[in-house]
């Protein structure tokens, strides 16, 4: 077996038994409000950690260059490469 299967085992196992012990402490114990309430205040925090991540990337990912620019800087390289084609056919005639 390889380390990646074993691990993927052990993740698997490890699942299992928690979902098997959250839904005990869910319903067999009187700790079932403080688990509801932990469970929302982290899948919240979770949502909106990843948009203020999503926000803050928005607002510091300087904007792209215009279409117009990046024609102009295309072409140019375009007329380069063209331009070093024709001087190696006149090197090699």
């Amino acid at each position: 077996m390889h380390r990646d299967q074993i691990v993927g085992g052990l993740i698997t196992i490890a699942s299992i038994i928690a979902i098997i012990v959250y839904a005990w402490v869910m319903f067999f114990t009187e700790w079932s409000l403080l688990l509801m309430q932990i469970t929302a205040f982290v899948a919240v925090a979770a949502v909106l950690g990843i948009l203020a991540w999503i926000g803050y990337t928005l607002a510091t990912t300087p904007p792209p260059k215009p279409i117009e620019e990046v024609e102009k800087e295309l072409e140019e390289e375009l007329k380069k490469v063209e331009e070093s084609e024709e001087e190696q056919k006149e090197k090699t005639e």
